[in-house]
């Protein structure tokens, strides 16, 4: 198994940085940011972690999965035609990021894996790599397992599976596309920046990673007409380096504060601070 996809890389890098450079969201953005190397840094040493642990658990639910739900059921679904399945599992996997990612903000041990996704000030397509392997672990072992357990086939769930990487690299990139009456239908950069903002009023918002119209179910969707974020980050602090990042929320926790203040992970959180 490869340590990462090279072939890959080149192929998103020759969409997204030509778009980048066409029709970017900020034009004042630098092809050569602050921090690219880290990044680069988690598109190399966390590639081969994730996958294979990704597939391992992924293997374990399934197993699960096979002895739990009826044969009949999965023949059933299995037999679908294999669009009907990739939408099918694009809203199953969604519905299941939502709650996983809003587990991640709200629980004060889960935020302290998260906040290193947080803590990219500078949005394009490769901070979508900035990602805790525990945290990209556990949000693929929990939202993608259930699709394998209810009966969708293989094929169906690469397909979704691709879908959902290369919007995950589209919502995260500095592109200036409006999507229109579809805003609320497909997540977009103009979606998903916002979730990364540094402004009170954008905390706790946007957590679907495909499906806007997610957020509206559940009373978290902030994407105000012709506004954009003013800036990005956490004032969580977090260290400079991969293996630093790596190890950083794994350490115990530092004394909780006296009585009176709070240890409340919002608090912590980039957009409680004026303005991931």
């Amino acid at each position: 198994m490869e340590l990462f996809d090279l072939s890959g890389l080149l192929f998103s890098a020759a969409i997204f940085i030509p778009l980048e450079r066409l029709i970017p969201r900020n034009k004042d953005q630098r092809l050569l940011r602050p921090l690219i190397r880290l990044d680069l840094a988690y598109i190399f040493f966390n590639g081969l972690i994730i996958r294979v642990a990704s597939v391992a658990f992924v293997v374990a639910g399934v197993t699960i999965g096979a002895k739990l739900t009826p044969s009949a059921w999965i023949d059933s679904v299995s037999s679908l035609p294999v669009i009907v399945q990739v939408f099918a599992i694009i809203v199953v996997v969604d519905l299941g990021l939502y709650f996983v990612h809003r587990a991640f903000h709200e629980v004060p041990i889960l935020w302290r894996i998260h906040a290193i996704h947080h803590s990219i000030e500078d949005l394009d397509w490769l901070a979508g790599y900035r990602i805790h392997p525990i945290d990209q672990i556990f949000t693929r072992t929990m939202t993608y397992t259930p699709a394998f357990m209810l009966g969708f086939s293989d094929t169906a769930v690469y397909i979704s599976f691709l879908i959902y990487h290369w919007q995950s690299l589209f919502i995260h990139s500095n592109v200036n596309i409006n999507l229109g009456p579809f805003r609320w239908l497909a997540a977009s950069p103009e979606f998903h920046h916002w979730h990364h903002a540094n402004e009170k009023e954008a905390l706790d918002k946007n957590f679907a990673a495909q499906l806007p119209f997610i957020d509206v179910i559940f009373g978290t969707a902030f994407m105000p007409l012709n506004r954009r974020p003013k800036r990005y980050g956490t004032d969580t602090p977090t260290p400079k380096t991969y293996l630093a990042q790596v190890i950083e929320p794994l350490r115990p926790a530092k004394t909780p504060p006296p009585i009176g203040q709070t240890d409340n992970p919002h608090d912590r959180n980039v957009h409680s601070a004026p303005g991931q």
